[in-house]
């Protein structure tokens, strides 16, 4: 493509035209067509294949200081994206490569190599680095490895268990002969997880009556380790069948990005002193150093065909908020991805 073409180039972006009151809508995105500029020196045109929606997002919506800036209004939003070098005038970026970056939600993206990642499309499909061998795979790797110091023959509960990274920790943790419990919403994501990802118990948290008197039954040596994806009365579950200097890896709390109002649970935080139990947060971007260990490993699993996974995929950026909000009633199986276009 030459200079000339791409100063003709249009791309479609979404952008957040409003901030979220609870759950977001439709009506929060707007899909939009901008003029592509020419390449300057040292840079080169991407064009998008495929990105990434994440829970994580909905907290970028709101105004106010967190780990990561919030979106502007009227401006693209941005997240984890892979796709194709279509033009180059930069040395270390050829046309046909394939790179991992930070600028979802649009078609196409000018870049200096900033933050750009090549990847090997010959290692696994190239949707995998946006899931088990990017980000959401490297957050359930460093949760346990890292943050839980994961030990065999622990007992691991893990709620979202069905979810991006929820189905990756349940398969580390058996990979280290864990006794596995997972939680999930629907009959379709409680039987992949036993089917597939061999998880040894699971919970239906929409139909059972008592979340801690059946996460007790199922672990009545105690839970050693939990992995919080949820928060909320699943964390107030953990806690209460925790064993004894127990610990929580505390990744995400879906259930309060949407609240409006403080939520009840957990109501019995009091019992982290009594049972001496540790609760650590984390980022996963402080652990990049951990990058190529975490690769090594994470292929090498794949290549043996330990680790499986499941994508849910929705065709075409403009269904890329759809797909968003979707993540809130549980629509996904896995990690949720949007195609934007062919390899």
């Amino acid at each position: 493509m030459s200079n000339e073409s791409a100063m003709q180039l249009q791309s479609r972006e979404v952008q957040l035209v409003s901030r979220p009151q609870g759950e977001p809508t439709e009506e929060n995105f707007k899909l939009v067509t901008t003029d592509v500029a020419p390449l300057g020196d040292r840079q080169f045109l991407v064009q998008n294949i495929w990105m990434s929606v994440d829970p994580y997002m909905r907290g970028r919506m709101k105004e106010g200081k967190s780990y990561v800036s919030p979106f502007q209004l009227d401006q693209p939003l941005d997240g984890g994206c892979l796709g194709r070098v279509i033009e180059s005038r930069h040395n270390e970026f050829s046309v046909g490569d394939f790179v991992l970056a930070n600028a979802g939600w649009r078609e196409y993206w000018t870049s200096n190599g900033d933050g750009v990642t090549k990847i090997d499309p010959a290692l696994a499909p190239l949707q995998a680095y946006l899931g088990v061998l990017g980000m959401t795979g490297m957050t359930a790797w460093v949760g346990l490895k890292r943050i839980a110091n994961l030990q065999p023959g622990s007992t691991v509960f893990v709620s979202a268990a069905s979810g991006a990274v929820g189905s990756i920790v349940c398969q580390i943790a058996k990979l280290h002969d864990c006794f596995v419990i997972g939680s999930a919403g629907s009959k379709e994501k409680l039987d992949w997880l036993q089917q597939s990802a061999n998880v040894d118990a699971v919970i239906n948290y929409k139909e059972v009556e008592n979340l801690i008197g059946e996460l007790k039954r199922l672990a009545p040596n105690r839970v050693d380790i939990y992995f919080d994806n949820v928060g909320g009365d699943h964390l107030e579950a953990a806690i209460e069948a925790m064993q004894d200097f127990g610990c929580v890896v505390a990744c995400g709390m879906i259930s309060t990005y949407n609240a409006t109002e403080p939520m009840a649970a957990p109501r019995n935080l009091f019992k982290i002193v009594s049972k001496r139990i540790r609760i650590q947060g984390f980022i996963v971007r402080d652990h990049l150093a951990d990058r190529d260990e975490f690769i090594r490993e994470m292929s090498a699993w794949i290549k043996s065909g330990k680790i499986v996974w499941n994508d849910t995929v929705t065709q075409g950026l403009e269904n890329a908020p759809a797909a968003f909000i979707g993540l809130f009633s549980g629509n996904n199986l896995g990690k949720s991805l949007v195609k934007i276009s062919e390899p």
